[in-house]
C-alpha cells in the first residue's frame, strides 16, 4: 500500500511522538537511527519542538562541500547536537520537499500542527555557491 502522507505530515506526526521527550536527548540518539529519512524527520520535529521549548529565535544546519554537517540555534547562542551526518543530508531534502523551494535560495512559511496547537516557521535554503548550504528554521518573534 502506497504511504500518501507527505514530508509535512511525517514532521508533524513526529512532533506529535515527542511532544512530552527531551529534545536534545533525542537528537543525540539519534546516532542509532538506521534510516537516513526517518532520522531526518525526526531532528526536524525536535529541532522545532527545542525552538519552541527554549524560545529559540532561529535554528541553523550548515553542510559543508565536504558533506559534514554542523548546527546552531540563535537565542542567546548555544550549539545543538549535531545529527549524524547522513541525516543532516538527508534534511536538506526533506526541507526542499516540504517548502517546494527550488534552486540555491529561497524561504517558506511552514505552519507546524503540535497537539492541539500549531506554529508558523519560516523555512530557508540557502546555497552558497554550491560549496556550502544552510537549512534555516526561524520561530516567530
Amino acid at each position: 500500500m502506497l504511504d500518501k502522507r507527505t514530508m509535512h505530515m511525517k514532521v508533524q506526526e513526529q512532533c506529535d511522538c515527542f511532544a512530552n521527550a527531551d529534545p536534545l536527548g533525542e537528537m543525540a540518539g539519534l546516532v542509532k537511527e538506521q534510516d537516513s529519512e526517518e532520522g531526518a524527520l525526526k531532528w526536524i520535529a525536535l529541532a522545532v519542538l527545542h525552538g519552541i521549548d527554549k524560545n529559540a529565535e532561529k535554528i541553523s544546519l550548515r553542510r559543508t562541500a565536504d558533506g559534514g554537517v554542523s548546527v546552531t540555534a540563535k537565542y542567546r547562542k548555544t550549539e545543538l547536537p549535531s545529527p549524524p551526518t547522513v541525516i543532516g543530508r538527508k534534511v536538506f531534502d526533506v526541507v526542499k520537499e516540504i517548502t517546494h523551494i527550488e534552486g540555491d535560495k529561497g524561504k517558506s512559511p511552514v505552519v507546524i500542527g503540535i497537539r492541539d496547537s500549531s506554529i508558523e516557521l519560516e523555512m530557508a535554503l540557502d546555497r552558497d555557491g554550491g560549496k556550502e548550504e544552510e537549512v534555516v528554521l526561524k520561530f516567530p518573534g
